[in-house]
């Protein structure tokens, strides 16, 4: 990847040269490769392919296709291409529908188009510069979200995550391993328990390649080990990220993650969330209307391309589950830290 930067980590998306470039995360951490999509339907082949995952990168990554789409028409007039563009998007925002940051950026990328005026480049131009304004703007969200995390940390030296909300999921830095991140500069001995994450396991290919980068101490476990390590160490902190959040504070994230907020609850662990506004979407008032994608039936009944249950069996595989507002003891955001009760905290914070 190109660009200024002295991260440990790699930059997952970037738009150069008229080309989406994206870490290839279904390769690692065995080959760090690189995606080249030269249209909008391979960059959305990505994020239904898992490619590029993580509500914030799908996101910029949906933003960039869309910049690439309008690179790519051969639409004369500003209406023709913005009826293309609003076509684009549809296809684009279908690929995963349960990650709110995907509707965002793809919504705030064409209301920016639609407001250029003038000619098709007009348009163009617009629309490559909302693109690129979001990506820079990512980054410095997951800083401060970091940042604005970091505290809840102190006096912590264990701590659990499920999933991968890190550099990998966002531009750079990462939204729940941002917050651990910021708190590994003040306290170097932090360890982190990594879970798995079936069926794709993101915590183990993912989580750890880039704590591994870093240099911070952790530990990957099997999804089902996780209750165990609550009550025989001392984790001070469970803390993910999230790919929708309700109005009420309801969190829609990867399947597993409301498991694991039950068992931390039960052993008085305080469970964090840690996201950027754009996660929350307050059109949606609870976690019982957030459509939860289901995947294919092959991530749980095969592996490596060989069957592991039998033929015929029948599979139920939930992208994502939802963790109620109530196991929830904080959402951090690039704008701070929100408590319970979440409704009003969500709607200042929003306003902000």
């Amino acid at each position: 990847m190109t660009g200024n930067r002295t991260d440990p980590y790699p930059l997952t998306v970037e738009y150069v040269d008229g080309v989406v470039v994206l870490l290839d995360q279904a390769a690692l951490p065995g080959v760090e490769r690189y995606v080249r999509c030269e249209d909008w339907q391979r960059v959305a082949k990505a994020i239904v392919d898992l490619e590029v995952r993580g509500a914030p990168a799908i996101g910029i990554t949906a933003a960039f296709g869309l910049a690439l789409a309008a690179d790519c028409s051969d639409s004369g007039s500003a209406d023709d291409l913005l009826a293309e563009l609003a076509g684009v998007a549809e296809a684009l925002v279908a690929t995963r529908p349960t990650a709110v940051n995907l509707v965002w950026a793809v919504e705030t990328v064409l209301a920016e188009a639609r407001a250029s005026g003038g000619s098709a480049e007009d348009v163009r131009l617009a629309v490559t510069s909302a693109a690129q304004r979001l990506a820079a703007e990512d980054l410095a969200t997951c800083r401060a979200i970091g940042d604005a995390g970091a505290g809840l940390l102190d006096g912590v030296d264990e701590v659990i995550t499920h999933c991968n909300a890190g550099a990998l999921a966002t531009v750079g830095y990462g939204t729940a391993l941002g917050v651990i991140r910021s708190a590994h500069r003040d306290n170097p001995a932090l360890h982190v328990w990594a879970d798995e994450t079936r069926p794709v396991l993101q915590g183990a290919r993912l989580t750890a390649f880039e704590l591994d980068r870093d240099g911070i101490a952790c530990t990957v476990i099997a999804d089902g080990a996780a209750a165990s390590v609550l009550r025989g160490s001392s984790v001070g902190a469970a803390i993910v990220g999230a790919d929708r959040i309700a109005a009420n504070g309801d969190v829609a994230n990867k399947i597993g993650t409301y498991g694991l907020a039950v068992v931390a609850r039960h052993h008085g662990v305080p469970f964090y969330v840690a996201a950027p506004l754009s996660t929350i979407d307050p059109d949606t008032p609870d976690g019982s209307v957030i459509e939860i994608e289901q995947r294919p039936a092959a991530e749980v009944a095969e592996y490596r391309g060989s069957a592991i249950t039998p033929v015929g069996a029948v599979v139920h595989n939930p992208a994502f589950d939802v963790t109620p507002a109530d196991l929830v003891d904080a959402i951090i955001t690039e704008v701070g830290v929100l408590r319970a009760p979440f409704g009003p905290a969500i709607a200042e914070a929003l306003g902000r």
